[in-house]
């Protein structure tokens, strides 16, 4: 498959908006040793960046480093790693330049959702974090901006990585796979503005109300405990 470069620091500046109109790490960081949101916790999620992404970043800022580990685990996970990218490590939340903030940083929690007819037709999140990230137990948060922006950004990125789209459409069927087992359905925030649940097997959208998708964990319990700067959750 052919690749073409992909301009990141105009991609950046499609994809800047934050996921909500407040910091949610705010909201998860209380959880986590050293109060580190989650999402920033190399223990927990360590970013994969393109190689071209990779050199625009170390032209243009300190912030990163190529993460390097020694141990079977991290064997297997560079294994895993499709090609043209690899793992960083950043300085931390504390030293953070929200400017050169990769791609993966910009989308977590979420992923784009092709279905089985090989669109993409929303986004949708990688459920090994549902106990862990607040904005999952709270998609009703996530901004109209950053929904757009996250469809220009990945519409470019699937156009000239298509290996990448081979990834995602793997990605989402792993996800099927799994909801079957669970029996669950899964929560789609839609191309149109909607609020999805899509059947695992015979691919049915079903609109909801963004409220109405389930919390998880401790957000359970949480959710009874409203932050003194906001109504609800």
């Amino acid at each position: 498959m052919i690749e073409n470069e992909i301009d990141f620091e105009s991609l950046y500046k499609k994809f800047n908006s934050p996921i909500a109109e407040f910091d949610c790490g705010i909201r998860c960081s209380p959880l986590n040793e050293g109060a580190v949101p989650f999402c920033c916790d190399i223990k927990y999620v360590i970013p994969s960046i393109y190689d071209s992404e990779w050199e625009y970043l170390r032209s243009s800022t300190d912030l990163w480093e190529v993460w390097k580990e020694s141990s079977k685990d991290a064997e297997e996970l560079s294994e895993m790693l499709p090609d043209g990218q690899i793992l960083v490590k950043c300085k931390g939340h504390l030293n953070c330049q929200r400017n050169f903030r990769s791609i993966t940083c910009r989308s977590f929690p979420f992923f784009p959702y092709i279905n089985g007819d090989g669109n993409f037709i929303g986004l949708t999140y990688y459920w090994e974090y549902e106990d862990l990230c607040w904005v999952i137990s709270n998609l009703h948060i996530v901004s109209i901006e950053y929904r757009k922006e996250f469809f220009v950004a990945f519409d470019e990125i699937l156009v000239k990585k298509p290996g990448e789209a081979v990834e995602f459409m793997h990605q989402s069927l792993r996800m099927r796979q799994e909801f079957v087992r669970q029996k669950r359905e899964i929560p789609i925030l839609h191309r149109n503005g909607g609020y999805y649940y899509l059947h695992p097997e015979s691919g049915y959208l079903r609109e909801v109300q963004s409220k109405e998708f389930p919390k998880h964990g401790n957000y359970i319990i949480m959710a009874d405990m409203p932050f003194a700067d906001e109504a609800e959750i």
